[in-house]
């Protein structure tokens, strides 16, 4: 038997020996196309090589791209389980020519793979053409040797293919298998062509016209090829079965699914060994594609999945979660086509069993509810809307799984109901929002996400993808279309733009359009928590609302600033490891050339700890282990060790950001919506570069990474070689150079204070300084000096103390045009002169106030040093009164 494996490697050898560049698949979620919600088709990442947008060193090329169909108008997720051919996950098996080869070619790969490597019996075969399409009827005809009966010319749009309402466009022709006259079901084009006994396992597009906006068809002047061959439906061919659940992959799945609950797969319960094991693969690759499970968008759509899968398991009887257990098959079928299915394997595990968990819950309570609100319905009748609406609101009970389970019992719901108890609700919560102090600039945005829905954020994974513009706002308001000049507000359904938030700066970048658009984004906002809005300057042409736009975020900046954000939980963790328990984080700026870490602590960082916060962060960065992302309820996050950043606005999930490692667990695990690095190393070197208080118990430590670090020691070491240069050393001895001179200098300055000393004691009246004189019967002596250090004052008054013997000391220092003054008393004096309120007389006079001190000593000064002179006099007028 061949098996999948070997079948895809066989196609994708087949082209490459045909001389095509073999392209790896490209992650589910499209950054090109901002109308699809998930890849649906092997052409998806080739989109803009076929319109010209982008071009590829390789003019063919063949693929096994995943696919999924579980979201918007290619939705078959009601089906799977049900049919033998739908699915959301499959692989397309694909080759393309960008300009090469057409029709001719196409044709005669597709018939000498199939018949020649593969032997498939040609008159099992065949072929449906455009009903206008004679050239390809005629090289069907020459290159397969079918009978014209078995070339079927088909009128409709089955065999019309169109990447949408204008661009590029062409017939397409269709390879069938006959499964054999035992099945019903005629060939395509007949009565019976909806049976099973034909079945497409090939299309083969010749994309050849463009459409123009006016309805005219116009010729390509490069024709193309796209083909798709689903890999499940031309396994199920060589394998001999006709449902692709009963080939080899999905036999493996369903058996490992019938070994752990036990239950078989026939009658009633095949269909959910069906579910489960198809969902396990969309679950399991979408997650690996970066997905988690939300509330809206992609994630809704994962979650809806999972939860599809896993009610499927509760009717098997499985008592335990059962998805993450099946796991191990899927990697062991799959893993080595896909390596991402073995790299994220164990948060692929854990997403799996939390998710089942949470939802066992839910579904047990849902349950017994929906059979009480049930208990007087029966088969035709109709659940109302508002019960419906309760179930979800209050319990958390999905309104699909309502419809799904009730389904079975001929009992449908009240879709508008359930619509109108929601209106009312989100009416209620707007008026509760308007009340709440929010500003008013808000309320635009209220409207427009009302209307429109969150941006989903696809720069987790991405820094450039295609958006759909949803809303233009110019000077407040709303406007359909903008110019050059114009400085706008974008809002689009989807960006890899950051939204600024959780004091991380918003990204800037551009946005561009086939049309001529350039714009630049000079920064991005997050009004209301859920939507991200582009800052915007037209630089040329025009924008409208619809438009299609290519987003492209500033990646250089935005790495500089994932560094810096991943190292301030770095720093979160190494300040509690340093400095304990008590450190929480108080606030953060997280922008592209530093950051700052605001933090609870009682007093300064001493150089040593700094050195040692240091250490450990830079530690952990040479570590390099990969930065790890799981969704988890606050609450279960939280009691798992996840430390919540302060400022933090936190929905019913939250991002869980685990990094590096201390012993056997994870050196940081936070809650956190920013985008951070995929492994320590990127963030490259960490550099403190202030520590500072911001208020009373808050500490502030400024750092830089990355380059930006690198440059400011290099800059420091520039400054120590200029340094050694003009202390005629080597930068090594500078420390040692420094301190001789610091002491050096210390020595000097000690002798001119000694000498300024010595001059303001003037030796007495025998040596021509000032003489002791008697005032109010109390000897004065008083000195007025330039440049003597204020410092010294004390010093030089206590000896003139000396000098006097008994009474009252005055030395009055200028310095720079103030004047420093200081009054000492003998101790026999001070019960009748008062240094302190003499000082204050001296300092009134040098037009300053205050002055204080003690009964014996006391010091002021003020700003008027050429009134030293009049200092004194008011002090011998104060001894005189």
């Amino acid at each position: 038997m061949t098996s999948t494996n070997d079948i895809r490697r066989s196609f994708l050898d087949h082209f490459a020996g045909a001389g095509h560049h073999i392209e790896p698949s490209a992650p589910l979620v499209p950054h090109n196309d901002p109308t699809l919600m998930f890849v649906n088709a092997g052409m998806v990442p080739f989109k803009n090589v076929f319109t010209g947008l982008e071009k590829r060193p390789y003019t063919t090329a063949a693929s096994s791209q995943k696919c999924v169909r579980a979201g918007g108008k290619h939705n078959d997720l009601d089906n799977v389980g049900f049919t033998a051919r739908h699915h959301t996950f499959f692989e397309m098996l694909g080759n393309f020519s960008f300009g090469d080869y057409f029709k001719e070619q196409a044709i005669d790969h597709a018939w000498t793979l199939i018949t020649k490597t593969w032997g498939l019996p040609p008159e099992k075969l065949t072929a449906t053409v455009y009903h206008t399409d004679d050239e390809a009827f005629d090289l069907w005809r020459k290159i397969s040797g079918l009978p014209e009966e078995r070339i079927i010319r088909i009128p409709t749009s089955d065999n019309f293919w169109s990447m949408g309402d204008t661009g590029p466009c062409g017939p397409c022709s269709e390879i069938f298998y006959d499964h054999g006259e035992h099945i019903w079901g005629g060939p395509p084009g007949s009565p019976e062509e909806d049976g099973d006994r034909f079945v497409e396992i090939w299309n083969l597009v010749f994309m050849q016209y463009e459409q123009l906006a006016d309805g005219e068809r116009v010729d390509l002047p490069r024709p193309s090829i796209d083909t798709g061959m689903g890999l499940e439906r031309i396994a199920a061919v060589m394998q001999g079965v006709h449902d692709n659940y009963d080939t080899d992959t999905f036999k493996a799945l369903i058996a490992a699914s019938v070994e752990l609950t036990g239950v078989a797969a026939e009658g009633s319960t095949q269909a959910s060994h069906r579910v489960v094991a198809d969902h396990l693969r969309a679950a399991s690759f979408l997650v690996a594609d970066g997905v988690l499970p939300s509330n809206e968008g992609r994630g809704y759509v994962l979650r809806r999945i999972m939860r599809r899968a896993m009610r499927h398991a509760h009717l098997l009887g499985a008592k335990d979660p059962l998805m993450h257990r099946l796991l191990p098959s899927l990697t062991a079928e799959m893993g080595a086509a896909y390596p991402e299915l073995v790299r994220a394997q164990p948060l692929i595990a854990e997403t799996l069993e939390r998710e089942e968990v949470k939802f066992r819950q839910t579904l047990d309570k849902g349950l017994r509810l929906l059979d009480e609100a049930t208990a007087g319905l029966g088969k035709g009748d109709t659940l109302p809307g508002e019960v419906a609406f309760k179930l979800y609101d209050t319990y958390g009970f999905p309104y699909d799984l309502t419809e799904d389970a009730l389904r079975t019992q001929g009992i449908a719901v009240d879709r508008a109901g359930f619509d109108a108890a929601m209106a009312e609700q989100k009416a209620a919560a707007r008026a509760a929002w308007k009340g709440s102090g929010e500003k008013a600039s808000d309320d635009i945005w209220f409207d427009i996400a009302e209307t429109h829905g969150s941006t989903e954020f696809t720069g987790y994974s991405s820094t450039s993808g295609e958006g759909e513009v949803l809303a233009l706002v110019k000077d407040g308001a709303p406007v359909e279309a903008v110019e050059a000049g114009d400085e706008v507000v974008v809002l689009t359904n989807q960006t890899p733009f950051y939204g600024e938030s959780g004091g991380q700066m918003g990204d800037s970048g551009t946005i561009t359009t086939l049309g001529g658009l350039r714009a630049t984004v000079r920064d991005t906002g997050k009004p209301l928590g859920r939507l991200h809005t582009h800052q915007t300057v037209i630089e040329a042409g025009t924008l409208k609302v619809g438009d299609t736009v290519h987003l492209t975020v500033d990646a250089e900046r935005r790495d500089r600033i994932r560094a810096n954000h991943s190292a301030t939980h770095l720093v979160h963790a190494a300040l509690r490891n340093r400095l304990g328990g008590h450190v929480t984080q108080k606030g953060s700026l997280v922008a592209a050339d530093r950051f700052r870490f605001d933090f609870s602590h009682p007093k300064a960082l001493t150089a040593e700890e700094i050195g040692d916060i240091e250490a450990e962060v830079n530690a952990q960065i040479r570590a390099n282990e990969t930065v790890t992302t799981r969704l988890m309820t606050p609450d279960d996050a939280v009691a798992a060790g996840a430390l919540a950043l302060f400022g933090e606005k936190y929905g019913d999930e939250v991002r869980v950001l685990s990094m590096g490692k201390a012993d056997a667990n994870s050196y940081s695990v936070e809650l956190c919506g920013g985008t951070h690095v995929r492994a320590l190393g990127d963030i490259a070197l960490f550099k403190i570069v202030g520590e500072s208080a911001v208020s009373s118990g808050v500490r502030r430590i400024e750092a830089l990474t990355g380059e930006a670090a690198r440059q400011w020691l290099g800059a420091r070491d520039e400054a120590l070689k200029a340094a050694a240069a003009a202390l005629k050393t080597s930068p090594d001895e500078v420390p040692a150079r420094v301190a001789q001179l610091a002491e050096a200098l210390k020595k000097a300055e000690r002798e001119l204070a000694d000498a300024k000393k010595a001059l303001a004691m003037g030796g007495g009246a025998a040596s021509g300084g000032p003489a002791v004189e008697e005032v109010g019967g109390t000897k004065f002596l008083a000195q007025v000096v330039d440049g003597l250090d204020p410092k010294g004052l004390r010093g030089a008054v206590d000896d003139l103390k000396k000098a006097v013997g008994s009474g009252v000391a005055m030395l009055v220092a200028v310095n720079d045009g103030r004047a420093s003054v200081a009054v000492g008393v003998t101790d026999d004096q001070t019960a009748s002169r008062n240094a302190v309120d003499l000082v204050k007389a001296a300092v009134a006079a040098l037009g300053g106030q205050g002055g204080g001190g003690r009964p014996d000593m006391a010091q002021g000064g003020g700003p008027d040093g050429s009134a030293a002179d009049a200092a004194v006099a008011a002090v011998k007028a104060a001894l005189a009164a």
